[in-house]
């Protein structure tokens, strides 16, 4: 029923994406798409993928489970594609936690925890970079263009570390010791896959407004990673359509670049389901 649901929900999404946007415009863009440059994004998009895989392995350290960068990788892309391909079962998460556990004997709780943290560390990377560019980039609504709205960007900028710090201290106090590296390796996959976003722009011949697509690609990650729809289909690109008026972001391109950013993530997602991960192989 989850799983019905998720598509049910997808489908409409969907539905309402292509309701909006000139349907012929988004697939003439996609006639004239300048695939080479889709090369290098799909190259920083699997470099974002092992940051943050490295970052993972930072919280496994601190419970003492040992795996090698090679190892956890593999993990990590198993992991993808049991998230993307598999969304009404276990979960990429899930199937880690199981696995982990089975062959280490590694407490569940403290597995949990090393997944969750690392959900948020993603989570607060993308609203640290959310606060800078919402600085940068010009919103047309008339209470972002006030001196207060620029005060809180600027405090959110200046307090965020420290409130992840001190959830960090308070509700997982054993991962505390990789918090500034396990950080470093956040803030690197998300600059990453703004660096990707940059190249599948290229691709789509947009060299205007750059920073207003990769606000509202942010934006669209933290909705996409609602447990909404399959991989988060329809509800990126409705972000998409819908603030596209106000970022001043063309509307078929804003969807077209964040359907090609789903099949980059699908394609990579895909090498996990050929992965084999032995774990009696740490090394």
């Amino acid at each position: 029923m989850k799983t019905l649901l998720k598509l049910i929900l997808t489908g409409l999404a969907l539905y309402l994406v292509f309701r909006k946007i000139d349907t012929g415009k988004l697939l003439g863009i996609i006639q004239t798409l300048q695939w080479p440059w889709l090369i290098p994004a799909t190259c920083l998009f699997v470099l974002s993928k092992v940051a943050t895989a490295v970052r993972l392995n930072q919280y496994f350290k601190n419970i003492d489970l040992y795996l090698s960068e090679k190892l956890n990788f593999r993990l990590y892309l198993v992991g993808m594609f049991y998230n993307l391909f598999l969304p009404g079962g276990i979960g990429g998460d899930g199937y880690k936690v199981y696995l982990l556990n089975k062959q280490f004997k590694t407490p569940v709780k403290k597995l949990l925890q090393a997944a969750l943290l690392d959900r948020l560390g993603g989570l607060v990377a993308i609203v640290f970079l959310l606060f800078g560019l919402f600085l940068m980039v010009d919103v047309e609504l008339d209470f972002l263009e006030s001196s207060i709205w620029n005060a809180l960007m600027i405090g959110g900028l200046i307090l965020t570390i420290p409130a992840f710090w001190l959830v960090q201290k308070l509700l997982f106090k054993d991962f505390l010791p990789s918090f500034w590296s396990a950080n470093a390796w956040s803030f690197a996959g998300q600059i990453a896959q703004l660096i990707c976003a940059w190249f599948i722009l290229m691709a789509l011949g947009i060299d205007e407004k750059t920073l207003a697509y990769q606000l509202v690609f942010l934006l669209s990650s933290i909705v996409a990673v609602l447990p909404l729809t399959i991989g988060g289909v329809g509800a990126r690109e409705l972000v998409f359509v819908y603030a596209h008026q106000y970022a001043g972001i063309e509307e078929a391109a804003a969807v077209a670049f964040s359907l090609i950013f789903f099949l980059i993530t699908a394609g990579v997602s895909l090498m996990g389901a050929f992965v084999k991960v032995d774990l009696g192989e740490n090394s």
